[in-house]
């Protein structure tokens, strides 16, 4: 009997342990994945912690996968060969028959096939995948920097290439941690005037290191809003900081029909009046991950402009250090798990 190892909780919120299960076999339509690094992504904990309806227990999370097809289930073998570089990021799959997939918008398919929810994710030696679900990973890019591109990548790249911006604009990114350090850099690689804002003046330099052409330190006597619109007003704000108070805090900032565009993940309501949004014209929208499409689309666009995240690794053994380490904040700034 062959075997692979995983990393699995068995209850809420409940500590990581190394097993062995047996090898699966793909079904039509599905390949196995040889994982060579996952990242160690904030949303894991909604499953661990049993946090959204269908959580299963043992879990293996993990939604940031890179890896190798080692075996093709029936109908996969049109597009995909034993020995692909492949990506699987949130976007695990649509059902193909709801009516956002019916109308083409499969990030929003109702029935969406997260990995470490709807099947085993990527804390693992060996995950089962849908075809739909695959990302073509870049010759140029090491499967340790493509895994993050799968949720942290993609989300912050397409929160702004879907924007309204333009090259030129007032682009600011509200946050540098492990999804606004890669704003930062798809914003002034594409072309945006952009601005870096995060809590205290030592962040400065690393800001300007990632590409940022200005800094606001949003804990400074002068308000965020405020700087913001000494730039001029921005045109987009890319909200990756999961925290409504600071979110809320740029708005006043946003130039007439300007956008705030909140990818960071927070529960608690944003403080924003009907007039704040009418009297100029602004937007605010919530923006998901992307497609399997939008996946390869982020890689490529980071190869091409030399753009990576920066990872700590840590093999498979050390899981629970490593979901441990990211949910204290202390990580600088993906936590990536590691096979080798």
């Amino acid at each position: 009997m062959s075997v692979y190892r995983a990393a699995q909780v068995t209850t809420a919120g409940g500590p990581f342990e190394i097993v062995e299960r047996e090898v699966p076999q793909p079904g039509p339509c599905h390949v196995r994945v040889a994982v060579d690094a996952c990242g160690v992504c904030h949303s894991d904990s909604f499953f661990v912690d049993d946090a959204v309806p269908g959580v299963r227990f043992p879990l293996v999370p993990g939604h940031e996968i890179a890896g190798r097809i080692e075996e093709l289930g029936e109908g996969a073998q049109n597009a995909w060969q034993v020995g692909d570089r492949v990506a699987v990021g949130w976007f695990g799959g649509s059902c193909g028959h709801c009516t956002p997939c019916r109308q083409g918008d499969f990030i929003m398919c109702r029935n969406l096939k997260v990995p470490g929810w709807a099947y085993d994710g990527g804390y693992a030696e060996t995950v089962i995948a849908p075809v739909d679900a695959l990302a073509r990973i870049p010759d140029a890019l090491a499967a340790t920097d493509a895994a993050p591109m799968g949720c942290a990548g993609v989300t912050t790249y397409n929160g702004l290439r879907r924007s309204s911006a333009r090259p030129g604009d007032l682009v600011a990114v509200l946050g540098i941690g492990g999804l606004g350090h890669l704003g930062v850099q798809y914003a002034a690689a594409m072309g945006f005037e952009t601005v870096a804002i995060a809590r205290g003046a030592a962040k400065a330099d690393f800001a300007k290191e990632l590409g940022a052409h200005h800094y606001v330190d949003s804990t400074a006597d002068t308000s965020v809003a405020d700087a913001l619109q000494a730039l001029g007003g921005a045109r987009i704000v890319l909200a990756t900081a999961a925290n409504s108070a600071a979110i809320t805090a740029t708005v006043e900032g946003l130039a007439p029909r300007g956008e705030l565009v909140v990818i960071g993940a927070a529960s608690e309501p944003l403080g924003i009046s009907p007039n704040q949004l009418i009297m100029s014209g602004r937007v605010v929208r919530g923006h998901p991950t992307g497609t399997a499409q939008d996946v390869e689309d982020t890689m490529a666009f980071s190869a091409l402009r030399g753009i990576r995240p920066m990872t700590e690794t840590v093999p498979l053994d050390g899981a629970d250090e490593a979901y441990r380490k990211m949910m204290s904040g202390a990580a600088r700034f993906r936590m990536v798990l590691t096979t080798g």
